[in-house]
């Protein structure tokens, strides 16, 4: 009867596999999961080529308008337009 009893109490103290206890220690971040809706570069039209695409094209405006600004002349001026 002791040995019942024994295994009667392990099994109290012992934590079920599918019962989460508010104790429990966070996952740590070396086994947590990557979120899926992190971008990678991708060949092809897709959302990640849209974005740096959008990235470079507003770095080339700024750009014409800081040369503008320090020129003092336009864009149609250096391609010869006026």
């Amino acid at each position: 009867m002791t040995n019942s009893s024994s295994e009667q109490a392990i099994a109290e103290n012992s934590p079920s596999p599918d019962s989460s206890s508010p104790n429990s220690s966070p996952p740590n971040s070396d086994t947590a999961e990557t979120p899926q809706n992190v971008e990678s570069p991708s060949f092809g039209w897709n959302q990640y080529a849209e974005r740096v695409n959008g990235r470079f094209a507003m770095v080339g405006f700024v750009a014409l308008l800081l040369t503008e600004i320090i020129t003092r002349q336009d864009f149609f001026t250096w391609l010869g337009l006026r």
